[in-house]
């Protein structure tokens, strides 16, 4: 299931994925910090949904009350329900 997340409150603008039988895969962000994105997909690739959203759930950046990191667990919250 291929899943497109407007993002909110973060440099980025949107995050695209796909997610298969539980697992996240080619996660792209669009905007915001494209080496440290690309890392971000790079780290949770072929991981449990539920496990990348509890490390990654509550992380700010600077004085946000987010992150992309974040916007990508609010994301796979949203797609678990």
């Amino acid at each position: 299931m291929h899943k497109t997340y407007q993002t909110k409150g973060t440099c980025s603008v949107q995050i695209d994925f796909d997610i298969e039988d539980g697992k996240i895969y080619n996660v792209k962000y669009t905007g915001g910090c494209n080496g440290n994105l690309k890392g971000i997909g790079a780290l949770v690739e072929g991981q449990d949904i539920n496990v990348v959203k509890e490390k990654l759930k509550g992380i700010t950046c600077g004085m946000k009350p987010t992150s992309c990191p974040d916007q990508l667990a609010r994301a796979l919250e949203e797609v678990s329900k």
